[in-house]
Parts: structure tokens; C-alpha cells; sequence
């Protein structure tokens, strides 16, 4: 990614160079680093925002009903999680992560799980079905609020930040859909080739 990187930049300081326009490509370059540092900023103030809403609602329980209430798709889509039960509400809390956009929360979390559903894992060299529908729809990313592209937007300047939530919420109900359709499928499958 770092050749990438220098190729991108290189190249447009070789280009501005020749086109006689290197003041207008030094210029754009430290515009966009002063947009960058605000829309870092302003991810600051959201970010603590939904995780503060996070450890709220771990301290008063309800990621504990939610984890109850998944049990039954919990038994039904991990059904080689082992006997750890702590591994449901773990992946409740990711999943609720992800659905309210909290990505960089969502990773400590998915890596937490993925640890614990390693633990229960016979064959340390192959991942578990578990371990694949987990992956899925990690990586899928359900989310009804779109928290960090809101705050990218609102730092970036945009007059109607908000208008990404319907959009945001049918691509990701779809890919989230799609992830556990195909990871139940491909259980199907590979368990026929065993």
C-alpha cells in the first residue's frame, strides 16, 4: 500500500512539474491534509458519543436480553461454538456494534470472539464453521446508524448527513443477509465433500 502511496504522489508532483500546475497539486495536497485533521476530529465527539451509549447499555443489561434473544439464531447459526457461553453475548455485542456503525468497537470485540470460538476449535489449523459464519457477517457489517460515515460526512461539510441511513440500511441488511446465506451453503457443500 506504501508503493501505492508513493506512485500516487510521485506521480502527481511529476505531472504538476511538466503541466507548470505543481503550486495548484501543493496546494490540494495541504488542503486535504487540514480536511483530514478536521474530519478526525470531528469522528472524536461521535465515536465516544455511541461508545459511551455502548458501556451504558452493557452496565444496565440489555446487551445480556439481547444476547438471550439471539440464543436461539446463536444455537442455530454457531452450532460448533462449544460450551462457552460467554461467546453469545460477545457476538450480540459485535453485532450491535456494527448495527450502530461503532466499526472501530466492533473490531476488539469480533477478535474477542474469534479468540473464545479458537478455544472450543478441535483443529487449530482450520477454522470452524462457527468461525466462517462469524467472519461473514463481521465483515458483511449490518448497521441501521452509520455513525462514522455521519461523522465523516458532518466533517467533510456535508448539508444532510443523515440522508446515508436508508441507503446504508438496505446495502447492509442485503450483504448481511447474503454473508450468512452463503456461509450456511458453502456448511452444506463442504460437509458433502468430507
Amino acid at each position: 500500500m506504501n508503493y501505492i502511496f508513493l506512485i500516487l504522489i510521485a506521480g502527481s508532483l511529476i505531472i504538476g512539474i511538466f503541466n507548470g500546475t505543481i503550486g495548484n497539486v501543493t496546494n490540494s495536497m495541504l488542503e486535504a491534509c487540514d480536511s483530514a485533521v478536521k474530519i478526525a476530529f470531528s469522528l472524536i465527539g461521535i465515536m465516544a458519543f455511541w461508545l459511551g451509549i455502548m458501556r451504558i447499555a452493557e452496565k444496565a443489561g440489555l446487551v445480556r436480553v439481547l444476547a438471550k434473544i439471539l440464543e436461539p439464531i446463536a444455537k442455530l447459526l454457531f452450532k460448533d461454538r462449544g460450551n462457552n457461553e460467554h461467546v453469545t453475548g460477545d457476538i450480540a455485542m459485535s453485532v450491535a456494534a456494527n448495527a450502530l456503525g461503532l466499526t472501530n468497537a466492533a473490531t476488539p470485540i469480533g477478535l474477542k470472539v474469534m479468540k473464545e470460538l479458537q478455544e472450543d476449535n478441535k483443529d487449530k489449523e482450520t477454522a470452524t464453521d462457527s468461525m466462517c459464519m462469524f467472519l461473514g457477517m463481521n465483515t458483511a457489517g449490518f448497521q441501521i446508524i452509520p455513525a462514522t460515515v455521519i461523522a465523516v460526512l458532518v466533517g467533510a461539510g456535508a448539508k444532510n448527513p443523515t440522508e446515508i441511513i436508508f441507503p446504508t440500511l438496505i446495502v447492509t441488511t442485503l450483504a448481511f443477509l447474503s454473508a450468512i446465506f452463503f456461509a450456511l451453503i458453502f456448511r452444506k457443500l463442504w460437509r458433502k465433500h468430507d
